[in-house]
C-alpha cells in the first residue's frame, strides 16, 4: 500500500520475534514519509521509544533514518524497492554492493534483522513479477557472501489481490497464473532461509466494497454472530482472521502448509470521502483497538491457532503528500505533532492461551474520545497562516473575538495560537465538516483539546 514507509514493530508484555516461533504475538505500526511535515528522524526514534517501541520496518534504505536508528536498541526492517528488482535480478554484484552499501555499512549499530524485497509486486504497473524471485535469490547469496545468511532474514510483502479467491477461508488460492513462475519458488526460497511470508491485508477495503453483505461489526473486532466456513466448519469472529486463513490456505494448496506469515500491514481510516463508507475515527478506533487486544491473548487464527499473530499496524502518521483518495491520508495513528489521532492502547488485560490471568495496564481512554478539533500548522510559512487566519475570522466567519487583546485567548500572543483558535472555531461553525478544517494546507484535525495557554478550545459536541 505504501513506499518510503518505515513499519514499527511494538512488543507486547510477551517477548516474541517476528522472524522466529513465537508465544504470543505483536503488533506493528507502519512509519510511513510521504509528507513535508513529519518530524526529523532523530525526534522519531525518540517517539518510538516513548512508546515502547523497538522495531521498524523501512521500505527503503535512507541514510538519515538508518542512522537515527543506530545505538537505539532498535531492530530494523529495510528494503529493496520495486525498482531496483530488474538490476537485482540480472546481476548478483548489484545485490553485493546494495548489500554493502545498504545493509553491512550499517551494522552492528544498526540493528538490521531482514530485508523486504520489493513490496506488492504482483500489482506493480511496471510488471516486476518476472524478476522478483531472482532478485530474493541474489540478495539472499549476498548476504551469505557477507556472513549475514543467518542473522537478516529475506522476504517480498504480497497484497491479497495475490489470492484468485479468498471466501470461504478454506478454499483460499493464489491466481493460476502467478502459482508456478513465481509462488511456488518464492515460497520455497522462504522455506530454505527459515524466513515468513509478508502480507498486507486490509479489511476496510473488502467492507466498503461489500457494505450490503459484511456485517460491520464482524470487520471492527467486535461482538457479532460470526461465520462458519462451510468447508471446514471453523467459525469466524472477525473479516481479518477469515482474510488471514484464506493466505495460510492458498499456501497449503501449493505445498507449503509449513510456512509462518507476518501481516506487515493493516489498519482502518479515520477519514474518507463520501464514498468511501465505513471511514471515520470511532471505526478506526475500534479496529485497531481490537486487533490489538486480538493479538495480545497470543491466540492465532481457527485454522493456525497455535501460531501467533504478528502484525504491523499502518501507520504512525497521516501523511499529507499521498495521492488518491482522502482516506490514503488518514491512516495515521499520530498526527505530525505527535498527538493521537484517536486512543489505541498497545497493551490490554489478556488471557494467554495456558488460561493464567495476566494483567496488564489498560491506557485509560481520552475524555474527549469522538470529539475533533481544528488547530494550525506550525510548519506553514507564516504569510500562508496570516493570509488562512484573516480569511476565517473575516470572510470565514469564525468567532475571532476571544483572541483580540485583552480578551480571554490573546494569550499565548503567537501567529499559530491565534490561527488555531480562529481555525477551530470556523470548523465547529461549519459542522466539522469534510474539508473545512484544511486552509490550503495550513490546518489540520487533531482529537485532543489543543493546549494554548489557559485557552479553551470550543467543541461542536
Amino acid at each position: 500500500m505504501a513506499v518510503l514507509v518505515l513499519s514499527v514493530l511494538i512488543l507486547s508484555c510477551f517477548s516474541a520475534i517476528p522472524f522466529t516461533h513465537a508465544d504470543s504475538g505483536m503488533i506493528g505500526v507502519n512509519y510511513g514519509r510521504i509528507a513535508d511535515n513529519l518530524p526529523a528522524p532523530e525526534k522519531v526514534v525518540e517517539l518510538l521509544k516513548s512508546q515502547g517501541i523497538n522495531r521498524v520496518k523501512l521500505f527503503d534504505t535512507d541514510k538519515t533514518v538508518l542512522t537515527a536508528l543506530a545505538n537505539s536498541g532498535i531492530k530494523v526492517v529495510v528494503s529493496l524497492p520495486n525498482e531496483n528488482l530488474t538490476a537485482a535480478a540480472a546481476d548478483q554484484s548489484y545485490t553485493d554492493n546494495w548489500v554493502q552499501e545498504n545493509v553491512k555499512k550499517y551494522t552492528p549499530a544498526t540493528d538490521i534483522e531482514a530485508i523486504a524485497v520489493g513490496n506488492e509486486v504482483f500489482v506493480d504497473p511496471k510488471n516486476t513479477t518476472k524478476y522478483l524471485v531472482a532478485a530474493m535469490t541474489n540478495v539472499q547469496s549476498s548476504l551469505v557472501k557477507f556472513n549475514l545468511g543467518e542473522s537478516v532474514k529475506i522476504s517480498s510483502p504480497i497484497a491479497l489481490s495475490a489470492l484468485a479467491n479468498s471466501y470461504p477461508p478454506s478454499a483460499g488460492s493464489f491466481k493460476p497464473d502467478l502459482i508456478e513462475p513465481v509462488i511456488k519458488p518464492m515460497l520455497d526460497l522462504l522455506r530454505k532461509t527459515t524466513s515468513h511470508l509478508m502480507v498486507n491485508a486490509y479489511p476496510f477495503f473488502a467492507y466498503a466494497a461489500n457494505a450490503d453483505k459484511i456485517p460491520l461489526d464482524y470487520a471492527l473486532f467486535k461482538e457479532n454472530a460470526g461465520n462458519v466456513d462451510p468447508g471446514n466448519g471453523l467459525k469466524y469472529n472477525s473479516l481479518f482472521d477469515a482474510q488471514i486463513d484464506a493466505v495460510y490456505a492458498a499456501m497449503a494448496a501449493v505445498g507449503f502448509n509449513d510456512l509462518k506469515l507476518v501481516v506487515t500491514e493493516t489498519g482502518w481510516p479515520s477519514a474518507g470521502d463520501e464514498n468511501e463508507i465505513g471511514a471515520g475515527s470511532a471505526n478506526a478506533a475500534a479496529y485497531n483497538g481490537g486487533l490489538v487486544k486480538r493479538v495480545l491473548t497470543g491466540n492465532g487464527t481457527p485454522l493456525k491457532p497455535n501460531e501467533p499473530l504478528n502484525v504491523y499496524l499502518f501507520a504512525l502518521f497521516n501523511e499529507n503528500q499521498k495521492t488518491g483518495p482522502t482516506s490514503e491520508r488518514n491512516y495515521g495513528l499520530f498526527y505530525p505533532n505527535e498527538n493521537k489521532v484517536y486512543d489505541v492502547p498497545f497493551s490490554a488485560t489478556v488471557t494467554p492461551v495456558s488460561d493464567s490471568k495476566v494483567k496488564v495496564p489498560v491506557n485509560t481512554p481520552s475524555p474527549h474520545v469522538g470529539q475533533t478539533w481544528c488547530v494550525a500548522n506550525g510548519k506553514t510559512t507564516k504569510e500562508k497562516l496570516q493570509e488562512a487566519l484573516d480569511y476565517a475570522c473575516g470572510e470565514g466567519g469564525a468567532d475571532c473575538r476571544p483572541i483580540q487583546k485583552g480578551a480571554t485567548c490573546y494569550d499565548p500572543e503567537s501567529l499559530e495560537a491565534h490561527a488555531s483558535y480562529a481555525f477551530n472555531s470556523y470548523y465547529q461553525k461549519n459542522s466539522r465538516g469534510i474539508g473545512t478544517c484544511d486552509f490550503g494546507g495550513a490546518a489540520y484535525v487533531v482529537s485532543q483539546s489543543p493546549k494554548y495557554g489557559k485557552c479553551e478550545f470550543p467543541t461542536g459536541h
